[in-house]
Order: structure tokens, then sequence, then C-alpha cells
């Protein structure tokens, strides 16, 4: 009866330690939220309170107003298109990609990793200038499409994938060529089916890049109806400079989706990022 009754008491800590983080990371969305709630006046009323007085909602409605000067409607089915295609390229191009450098045999494979490996030790603004020109030959700029396929070919994508791939066992795709089956066969039957957690974590991680990108679209984008939400937001906070719920509920719009995907994903994330360490 006393082992039952102390083991309890001794995670007391670490449970107190979880509230206290839990609280670190919510606390923050909790306040954006009940600000956005608010009057201007109640928002910037010393000293600060978390319960809205009055409650009102009307900092969304110059946000979702098709006409207004900042359409941030419009800012958020930019991003979540964007978002959703990249991510669809960068999983299908890394699949690929990993699952020949994991599992087939070719000259200078290992090279080919490599270098691929190397390029992401490679600071992400060396590629602004080259992208931004080829972007531009292909007649992409001021359009979604410069957002959705520059960043097709993940470097990262591909260093993960295959670290997932290394960690199946070779013996189910031993027995697969014993049934007959094809390299293709294999790859569509077995490996992608037992691949769902590292495909479904990459995907997480990409659309998340995408979406959040600010960066690359303050380049290549100039009209401000083909604005993603970052670079959206920025000019929302610059034309509500005093404006708080405005600014808040603008970034309460923007991690809606954010926050959905990873309550839908986040066993599989954590399954895959724990399997693609298992082996190198």
């Amino acid at each position: 009866m006393r082992a039952t009754t102390a083991r309890p008491l001794t995670r007391l800590p670490f449970y107190v330690l979880l509230v206290l983080l839990t609280w670190v990371f919510v606390a923050p969305l909790l306040w954006m939220l009940s600000t956005s709630l608010k009057t201007n006046a109640d928002a910037t009323r010393l000293p600060p309170s978390w319960i809205p007085r009055p409650f009102t909602t009307e900092a969304y409605v110059p946000l979702l107003s098709l006409g207004s000067e900042t359409p941030v409607l419009r800012w958020f089915l930019n991003s979540i298109l964007t978002a959703t295609a990249n991510a669809l390229l960068v999983v299908g191009t890394s699949v690929l990609a990993a699952y020949a450098l994991a599992r087939l045999e070719f000259p200078g494979r290992r090279v080919l990793f490599g270098l691929i490996v190397g390029t992401l030790f490679i600071p992400t603004f060396v590629f602004l200038i080259p992208n931004f020109l080829i972007v531009s030959s292909l007649g992409w700029l001021d359009s979604l499409w410069a957002l959705i396929v520059p960043g097709a070919g993940s470097a990262f994508g591909v260093f993960f994938m295959r670290q997932f791939f290394t960690s199946l066992p070779r013996e189910l795709e031993e027995a697969a060529l014993l049934e007959g089956a094809n390299q293709w066969q294999i790859f569509y039957r077995v490996i992608l089916p037992l691949s769902r957690p590292g495909i479904a974590t990459l995907t997480v991680l990409s659309f998340l890049t995408n979406y959040n990108d600010f960066i690359w679209p303050v380049y290549v984008l100039f009209s401000p109806g083909n604005f993603t939400l970052p670079p959206g937001l920025s000019i929302l906070q610059g034309a509500y400079t005093t404006n708080y719920p405005v600014i808040m509920a603008g970034g309460v719009l923007a991690s809606i989706p954010a926050i959905i995907l990873f309550v839908l994903a986040q066993r599989h994330v954590i399954e895959g990022v724990s399997r693609s360490g298992l082996k190198g």
C-alpha cells in the first residue's frame, strides 16, 4: 500500500513541470484570443484583464470582409492553397528520392546523399537571388506559383525519409520479391503503407514551413490580393498600429490551421520523428 501511494508522490514534481510548460505554451494563445474579443479601449486598459469587458467580435469584421483593404480571408486561402500544394510536392519528390537512396544500389549513391545533406548547412538566404532570377525568367513573379514550386525539392525531406526508410526491415521487401513483386510494387504496396508516420510528419513540417514563410513571399509577391498571411499580417499591423484586437484577431485566424493540423497528426508526428532516428 505504501509503494502505490509513494509512486504518485515521487512523480508529482514531473506533473507540476508539465503543467507549467503547458501553461507557458498555451497562455500566449489564450491571451491572443482574449484580446481579439475586446474593444481597443479594453485591450489597452491597465491593469490588463483576461476576460473581455465587453465581449465583442468587432475586430473580426474588417478581416473577414472581402472588400476590405486588408483581405485577411483571401490571404488565409492563399496560404492554405500554397502550403498544401507545396507540401504535396515536397512529399512526392522526397519519398521517391529517399527510397532510391535508401534501398537501390547505384554508383555514387553515398556521395549523392552526402551532397544533399551538405546543402542543409547552406543558409537559406544564399538561395534568394538565384531563386528570384529563376522565378522571374519563368514569369511567376507576383503569382502563387512562386511560392509552390521553388521549394518542391527539399533536402531535409530527402534526409528525413531516407532515415525512416532505413529503419524498415528488409525482410519485408525480400518476402515480396519471393512473391513475384517488382520494385515499384514493393515501394507502393509495402514501403508506403509502413511509412505513413514519416510521410505524415514530413507533410506537417512542410506545410508549416511554407505556411509561416515570410521572407520569400515578400520578395516575389507585390499585389496585396496575392499575399499570404505572414506578409499580409505585417501590413495589417501597419494599417492598425494601435488597434490591438484587430492585430490579435489576425493572429488567431493564422494559428487555426496550424493547431488543427498538429492536433490531427500529433500521433503520427511523434512516431515518425522517433522512428526516423533509429538507424543511420
